[in-house]
């Protein structure tokens, strides 16, 4: 009976050692395009937070550009994408996407989908449900795909003060919450998920990470 435990448990751990894939392994799509240029898709909303997408949208430049990649200003394509009715990104997640390949140049497109954005002023809280899917302009393939439910604490509670100190605390924290709600949640969800991204041509570590340990699919993480 004993051998037959140790032998199941020696199963199990082969299975989790196999389960454990390289950047290389898991995003070898990524590898082998190379892409250079990026463009991001405005994010499709799935919530009720009207703003969100905006908000969202802008947030995704700098992490990035930090990458690697030449990233397309979401400033500058945005009128482009209202005008040629690109900006209900829902429309491009499956059909061809050549078109931004042809009028941009770029070599893949970024595609959010921000499926949850939960407010909470009192506790300080924001929790973002954001899944992110980067395709080949040239194949349609998908070149990188990660989902994160990423919670932010903006609390700003310093200690002490008793009652009259508990409710200054929550009052801060409220107006702190309200200020950095899209935006910071945004960042945060930003770099936790796509730190798990392979680097792009103007890393210094280009062609370097093949190696390294691939992340999970899916991550939760609470952040300050």
């Amino acid at each position: 009976m004993k051998n037959y435990i140790l032998a199941c448990l020696a199963v199990v751990l082969l299975s989790s050692c196999a389960e454990t894939l390289t950047r290389g392994q898991q995003y070898a799509k990524l590898y082998e395009e190379k892409p250079v240029s990026i463009v991001i898709m405005p994010p499709v909303n799935q919530t009720n937070s009207v703003e969100a997408k905006d908000f969202f949208y802008t947030t995704m430049y700098m992490p990035l550009c930090e990458k690697g990649y030449y990233v397309y200003s979401p400033y500058l394509t945005m009128e482009m994408f209202q005008t040629e009715s690109a900006y209900d990104s829902e429309l491009f997640l499956e059909r061809d996407i050549q078109i931004f390949k042809k009028v941009l140049g770029a070599d893949a497109a970024m595609f959010t989908i921000i499926k949850s954005w939960d407010r909470k002023p009192i506790t300080g809280m924001l929790t973002a449900g954001v899944e992110y899917i980067l395709r080949s302009t040239s194949t349609g393939e998908t070149l990188y795909h990660r989902e994160g439910l990423i919670s932010v604490d903006t609390s700003l509670y310093s200690g002490g003060g008793g009652l009259l100190g508990f409710v200054v605390n929550m009052a801060a924290t409220a107006i702190n919450t309200a200020m950095t709600d899209k935006v910071v949640a945004g960042r945060k969800c930003n770099a936790f998920v796509l730190s798990d991204m392979p680097v792009g041509k103007y890393s210094p570590n280009y062609g370097k990470d093949q190696h390294l340990e691939a992340g999970k699919s899916y991550i939760e993480a609470v952040v300050r």
